[in-house]
């Protein structure tokens, strides 16, 4: 096995494990603290901090990790969410919604140092000589993978809530995350990811105009899901649908878990369209055109009542094998475009533009819920990939974003 396959591999392992750690921890919180008697909005609020600081750490971290190694800010980010994870264990009294915040924006810090880092490290290990299908399928497969597996975490998060409660789910990831931060240390070389030329703080902020319109078009994809899929949608079938907390967690777990297969094999379902090389600004303008249409046509079955269950299932999982593609698109665009050096920086631009759609997904899916119910966050949620869409019509072709890069 090469160096580069080996690093991949404890990078990849390292990436699922926090992310399992990710999804359970938001499906406790959302499912916990509803129990509680927390209104939908107030469920948004407890993940404000964590949108809002995964904004903030995607804008440093990139800057972080090009100075001193992918590997110290992925471990770093590790070490945060078992520190938020243990701040949660405390007695009922404690969690007030200031705590649980500050808790969760630790947990935002932690998931984006991790993400970005694992994201970034891929391009190190692939070399200017393969081609760029390898490092689609590369991007696709880690992206793709860690979308299961946070589907499965959401699984994991309602079960240990149903089998050992809150406190001990809680217990349970912590020790288990602790232990694989522990093996990854020891396992990749120091350094991976640094840059000879210390970057100074003003690069963070990206100044090519295809990374720019990219992460604008990636702002509104996200916020796009999140608007309907982080509050409301648990809530809804917790609430209309009178389905269990285990029904709920394990529903979202293999609609995530089917997600991320359709982000692993995009460069398969792509292939015939791009003879092998990656895809282009055109290929995400055409998919985000036609994911806009998918929550519309939810919101009218619903409307006019057309069996609500048949239709949000369906609707659902449409939705998801679109939306895969589109973020499976954006996801190897943003590598592909950035030069070694810039690799990074210029992810953690990209992804503090998604955090930031998160951030107001997250908010809106809470308020837009409460005041108008899941139709109107559907609504929303068109609104937003359609404008993502008209962005991504700014998308150069590989050759010109490379050369301004």
């Amino acid at each position: 096995m090469s160096d580069a396959l080996r690093n991949y591999l404890v990078v990849t392992g390292g990436y699922w494990a926090f992310t399992l750690t990710d999804g359970a921890i938001r499906m406790l919180v959302v499912l916990y603290f509803h129990t509680l008697g927390y209104s939908p909005f107030e469920v948004a609020m407890l993940f404000l901090f964590y949108e809002f600081f995964g904004i903030v750490t995607n804008l440093l971290g990139g800057w972080l990790g090009s100075r001193i190694g992918l590997n110290m800010t992925m471990h770093l980010g590790m070490g945060l969410q078992v520190v938020a994870l243990a701040m949660l264990m405390v007695p009922d009294a404690w969690l007030s919604v200031a705590y649980v915040m500050l808790a969760q924006a630790m947990s935002g810090i932690a998931k984006d140092l991790n993400k970005m880092s694992a994201k970034a490290s891929v391009k190190t290990l692939v070399s200017d000589d393969d081609k760029q299908g390898k490092l689609f399928k590369w991007i696709a497969v880690l992206t793709g993978s860690k979308n299961a597996l946070k589907g499965a975490g959401f699984f994991l998060g309602a079960l240990l809530l149903q089998l050992v409660e809150f406190r001990g789910a809680l217990a349970i990831l912590s020790g288990g995350l602790l232990l694989v931060l522990i093996v990854s240390v020891l396992l990749l070389p120091a350094g991976m990811g640094k840059t000879k030329n210390k970057p100074k703080f003003t690069q963070v902020f990206s100044k090519s105009p295809a990374i720019n319109w990219l992460s604008a078009a990636r702002f509104f994809l996200f916020g796009s899901r999140d608007v309907w899929f982080v509050v409301a949608l648990p809530v809804y079938l917790y609430s209309v649908f009178e389905w269990s907390h285990m029904q709920v967690g394990g529903f979202l777990a293999i609609w995530i878990i089917a997600y991320g297969m359709v982000q692993a094999s995009a460069p398969r379902l792509l292939r015939k369209s791009h003879h092998g090389s990656g895809p282009d600004g055109a290929t995400a303008t055409r998919w985000a055109y036609l994911l806009a249409l998918i929550p519309v046509t939810i919101a009218a079955g619903l409307y006019f009542r057309f069996e609500p269950q048949v239709v949000l299932i369906a609707g659902l999982i449409i939705f998801g094998v679109v939306f895969a593609i589109n973020s499976a698109v954006h996801s190897y665009l943003i590598v592909a475009w950035s030069e070694h050096d810039q690799v990074s920086m210029n992810v953690g631009f990209y992804y503090m533009a998604n955090a930031g759609g998160r951030l107001v997904g997250t908010v809106l899916s809470g308020w837009v819920y409460q005041s108008q119910g899941l139709i109107g966050c559907l609504l929303w949620s068109s609104a937003f990939v359609l404008a993502s869409a008209v962005l991504a019509q700014r998308l150069p072709s590989p050759q010109v974003a490379q050369v301004d890069n």
